[in-house]
């Protein structure tokens, strides 16, 4: 390379990480950009909570329904979290925000929407419905059928479709025939809407029809849309809006009008974080102290690209910090831990790279052909292994729902940076340093020659050690469940409990509460789960704890008045109710399914790639094998099962498969060339060569968790902990049982087929 280009090329890769960094520390224009403006969840900054009472007697299947709508309904607003409150009430929080009034405004007042079918003949307006009814002939029908003629001065048509039909509803500009930009609300419908829908606008636009669609929210007329077409690709528009401002309202009308129920606002609050300034600042140190051992470990075990790998994670991390900007997601204490947990995890491509580029100098090849060869051997490991966790990634993002779909979103976003830093940064960067004179190979290292490890000899053993730890935990979760103490040791984002709302007479600081009022309260409950929100502007707090009786409530009534001089008769000042769970039933459902078809999907993607299924067979059990390893942990241990049990299980299914994909594309290679050793010899050859891979990378990350455990708060610990045995459980899987099981199956199928031949 020529001096000048040598001179450029560096000014340019300076100048990208300088702009990267001065922007994520900085920012552009007041702060755009800069990591300090990234949207923090409810544990780290607070937000909006607003209270609805539901109208009318309320069954607990409408309350529970009306809740799970809710969450969907919240879905553009990524952390929010939605829980019923006694019999009748639902509370949303909205994380991030701190204008009540507003977010009120942006969500629009919940209630009934109704897309109204109206037909006008000789003053008599026709009452239709859509569904099953019985002809003249006792025939059972379905469709359109007319129920009975009403007097135009009483209710007027037939309803087509409710909010139940409406998938989804924005308000935007459209472009008309003319050229003009006009706003409309624009709808899609569900597959059912979308049928009825079809014959609806089909009958209202035949020539001797007088049919008209109004809509209508809470019994009020809202607009007519034209009907010109008949409409079947299941969405539309709704025009004559005066503005695109108008169009957005009805739009959130609409958006929010498919709850069983009809809510009115009973309260609305800006509340505080639940965490303290503590949990950032030791989650952020524990961050640059990982940073600094990972660097460290990098530069002291791989040299030149160990130094390619750091610059290439810095600008990893970076483009993370921008994306969340940018794209305004929500981050929470355990979004933290994840992207400390991604940075460990991004290590491993290059690892793969940097060992390929070792052994390739071993074998004889020039440095410069080494780093050329290094990269193209990897890529079918890299590709294969990503490629598969993004498969999960999207199939967890398009079933999943709350905390599933945005743990989806930033581990499809990690992966993708992971991939473009290895791929192209590290290289850029790594042939960069080359051409500057870092150009000798004992500033690269090579791969020592190993002596083939026998770890097939030793399957048996391999294969009980994890029986025994799974069965050791089934047995704490009966023995927990005789007890009557719970499988699992959930937590209330799982079950539920009691919200105590307490103005005590003067105001408290965070850290006050924390230390202070926090342990009075466990001592006199006997609860070992409190969580706190701060009314903002008041000296109202909100304690949410375990399910409280009436002898808890009066200890802690008695607590009040004795420490804190509170009058606990008046409830104004002192308050409970009985809360839901933030994980709703059906969340849990919607993760379990997602998480299975990924997992087939996984399978199949495997199979297809190295036409085998039993190597996806062999995957997907050493991944089953993780999960079993890390629930019986959560069994054994007790560690609360939280709002971040979802995630540290997905972050094992989408860790733990990288490393066994791996060693199946070692196996896959060798198998080409090792024509003359035997099967046994060709696994055991795999896993030893990609060992160091498969030690560094898990040490890596192992070390990036551990320093969060050693230094995070509580919370933080109970999502590092499990996070740090499925990172043991996953290299063990990787190296001692993946393998094995696909050979064990290889075996039997090359004996089935002799025993054919003879």
């Amino acid at each position: 390379m020529k001096a000048w280009k040598k001179i450029i090329s560096v000014i340019a890769l300076v100048a990208v990480i300088g702009l990267m960094c001065y922007t994520v520390l900085v920012g552009w224009g007041g702060g755009k950009g800069k990591a300090e403006n990234i949207t923090l969840g409810l544990d780290l900054a607070g937000g909006v909570s607003i209270t609805y009472r539901a109208l009318g007697d309320v069954s607990s299947q409408d309350l529970s329904d009306t809740v799970y709508k809710m969450q969907a309904r919240l879905s553009e607003y990524d952390g929010a979290q939605v829980y019923s409150e006694g019999s009748d009430k639902v509370t949303i929080e909205i994380p991030g925000a701190d204008d009540a009034e507003k977010v009120l405004e942006d969500l629009g007042k919940p209630g009934s929407i109704y897309f109204i079918i109206e037909y006008g003949s000789d003053g008599k307006t026709a009452n239709y419905e859509y569904g099953e009814y019985e002809d003249e002939d006792g025939n059972t029908l379905y469709g359109w059928h007319l129920l009975r003629t009403l007097d135009e001065l009483e209710a007027d048509g037939s309803i087509i479709l409710t909010g139940d039909d409406i998938k989804d509803c924005q308000g935007v500009y459209e472009t008309d025939t003319n050229g003009n930009r006009i706003p409309v609300v624009a709808f899609e419908l569900t597959d059912e809407g979308a049928d009825k829908f079809a014959e609806a606008t089909g009958r209202a636009v035949e020539p001797a029809s007088h049919w008209s669609i109004g809509v209508y929210y809470d019994g009020t007329f809202i607009s007519v849309p034209e009907v010109e077409n008949k409409i079947t690709a299941g969405s539309g528009v709704i025009n004559g809006m005066s503005s695109l401002e108008e169009a957005q309202n009805i739009a959130s009308y609409i958006r929010i009008g498919a709850l069983p129920v009809e809510l009115e606002e009973v309260s609305s609050k800006v509340v505080g974080a639940t965490l303290g300034q503590e949990a950032i600042q030791s989650s952020i140190l524990a961050g640059i102290i990982g940073f600094v051992l990972l660097f460290i470990f990098m530069i002291a075990y791989y040299r030149i690209p160990g130094v390619a790998a750091n610059i290439a994670l810095i600008v990893y991390t970076a483009a993370m910090l921008l994306i969340l900007n940018v794209f305004n997601l929500t981050l929470t204490l355990p979004g933290i831990a994840g992207i400390i947990l991604s940075v460990g995890m991004a290590v491993d491509a290059n690892v793969i790279i940097f060992a390929r580029i070792r052994e390739d100098i071993s074998s004889g090849m020039t440095l410069r052909g080494a780093i050329k060869s290094g990269f193209q051997k990897s890529l079918s490991a890299i590709v294969d292994g990503n490629v598969t966790t993004l498969i999960a990634a999207v199939i967890l993002g398009i079933i999943g729902t709350g905390p599933v779909r945005g743990f989806a979103i930033t581990l499809g976003i990690g992966i993708v940076l992971s991939m473009i830093t290895a791929l192209l940064v590290t290289r850029w960067v790594l042939l960069l340093l080359y051409h500057c004179g870092c150009d000798k190979v004992s500033m690269y290292g090579t791969a020592k020659k190993r002596k083939s490890i026998g770890f097939l000899s030793k399957r048996k053993l391999f294969f009980s050690l994890p029986c025994l730890v799974i069965a050791t935990g089934i047995a704490f979760l009966a023995v927990h469940g005789v007890r009557g103490d719970g499988v699992f040791n959930f937590d209330l984002d799982f079950t539920g409990g009691t919200s105590a709302s307490i103005t005590f007479n003067e105001e408290y600081t965070l850290e006050e509460v924390e230390n202070d009022i926090i342990p009075l309260i466990k001592e006199a409950t006997g609860t070992n789960t409190v969580q706190q929100q701060q009314v903002k502007g008041d000296n109202t707090i909100v304690f949410k704890m375990q399910m409280l009786d009436s002898d808890q409530r009066k200890a802690l009534n008695d607590v009040l008045e004795d420490e804190f001089g509170i009058d606990t008769t008046d409830n104004n000042v002192v308050s409970y109710d009985n809360i839901s769970a933030t994980v709703s039933s059906e969340m849990r459902r919607d993760a379990i399914i997602a998480i299975s078809v990924a997992t087939v999907c996984m399978l199949i993607y495997i199979w297809i790639r190295f036409r085998d299924v039993k190597f996806a067979t062999s995957a997907i059990i050493a991944l089953l094998h993780d999960v079993l390893i890390v629930l019986s942990f959560y069994a054994i241990s007790r560690t609360k099962v939280g709002n971040t049990f979802i995630a540290c299980i997905l972050t094992i299914v989408g860790y733990s498969i990288n490393a066994t994909i791996v060693i199946f594309d070692r196996i896959r290679e060798n198998m080409k060339v090792m024509k003359k050793e035997s099967l046994a010899e060709v696994v055991n050859n795999s896993i030893t060569s990609t060992l160091s891979r498969s030690i560094n990378t898990s040490l890596t990350t192992f070390i990036m968790v551990l320093i969060l455990f050693i230094m995070g708060v509580s919370s933080i610990r109970e999502f590092a902990a499990p996070i740090m045995v499925g990172i043991i459980a996953g290299a063990y899987s990787s190296v001692c049982i993946s393998g094995a099981l696909w050979f064990v199956m290889k075996k039997a199928s090359y004996k089935r087929a002799l025993k054919k031949e003879n």
